[in-house]
């Protein structure tokens, strides 16, 4: 969608916006069913890039410590634990700015994927930047999707992040499509960004060819060290909103309800939900932050008449979309 359409509909009367959001949700996911994700960091902390929401960037006093990459035997026990605790996806995690073919880091984790991928949930992970040789062997390996979110706008991009440019992302990003993965990329919500930001945010998102076949949208939670520990909550209609123009302009893909439902009450996770959210972080931590306890999303979903999706791991990424111009506009290299 054209940011003038995003702008259009995100500035509706609330109820019309998720009204038109609750008959598309309807009518590409009827099933009433919610994608439940684990993410692990499988390697925390001690990352050399500045994002200035991050907790595990080594520039900042952030209290998280530099560990190494787990072992994989520790590794397997999480994924496990996950599957039997009704997971339908497992994601991974690691702080590097990027991975190179040939390293041994890189080979430990196409090792690691290969033995999760046979666990029977969708596998995902995000290691940073990609080129296209490292995405091919993690397709081949077994990923299913690969995690690499735009954050903001091109416009403030700059302001959140230096070490790496809003470029670098969207060609990781074609390097994962090209080779066949499945795309997760989304944002986040409070970085000190205008709403007009959200909306170029989106409007990139909704462009790529193929659009994404998941898309988190997290609200910031300020972790303390980090530039943005003093930024306040995001409104939880915003948020809603935000959720709203998201179906409406992919709306193919899984929302996710991410980072910052700790902040949201039940009643503003079931409005997001019939917003348009189907899908959330499941388990007691994302990577550094806390999360709601997994008992507690199995009562929301019961008392919602939810379900589980079932997994899906031999899932096609989505077609790309012909001659209609919707990939990044920049060069594959």
């Amino acid at each position: 969608m054209t940011y003038a359409e995003l702008h259009r509909l995100y500035h509706l009367p609330f109820f019309d916006l998720i009204q038109q959001s609750r008959v598309v949700h309807q009518a590409h996911w009827p099933e009433r069913e919610v994608q439940l994700c684990t993410l692990l960091s499988i390697k925390t902390g001690g990352c050399s890039e500045d994002c200035s929401y991050c907790a595990q960037s080594a520039r900042y006093s952030s209290g998280v410590k530099a560990e190494k990459l787990m072992e994989k035997e520790d590794i397997m026990v999480r994924a496990q634990a996950a599957r039997d605790n009704g997971s339908t996806r497992f994601c991974m995690g690691a702080a590097w700015r990027g991975v190179r073919m040939g390293t041994d880091r890189f080979e430990k984790v196409i090792d690691i994927v290969k033995d999760v991928s046979k666990l029977g949930m969708e596998v995902c992970v995000t290691l940073g930047e990609l080129g296209p040789q490292e995405a091919a062997a993690l397709k081949e390996a077994g990923v299913t999707a690969y995690n690499h979110n735009i954050d903001t706008s091109p416009e403030h991009y700059t302001r959140i992040v230096t070490t790496h440019t809003f470029e670098d992302r969207l060609r990781t990003i074609r390097h994962a499509q090209d080779a066949g993965m499945s795309v997760c990329s989304g944002g986040i919500l409070g970085l000190g960004e205008t709403v007009e930001d959200r909306l170029k945010m989106l409007e990139i998102l909704s462009g790529f060819n193929p659009q994404p076949e998941s898309v988190p949208i997290n609200s910031l939670m300020p972790m303390p060290g980090t530039p943005l520990s003093g930024n306040g909550g995001v409104d939880v209609f915003d948020l809603v909103r935000m959720i709203a123009v998201t179906r409406l302009s992919i709306p193919k893909a899984k929302v996710r309800l991410s980072a910052g439902r700790t902040r949201l009450s039940r009643e503003a996770q079931a409005l997001a939900m019939f917003a348009g959210a189907n899908s959330i972080f499941y388990g007691d931590k994302l990577l550094t932050a806390a999360n709601p306890a997994a008992a507690e999303d199995q009562r929301l979903l019961q008392d919602l008449g939810l379900m589980a999706q079932e997994p899906n791991p031999s899932m096609m990424a989505p077609l790309a979309c012909g001659e209609r111009a919707c990939s990044p506009a920049i060069a594959t290299t």
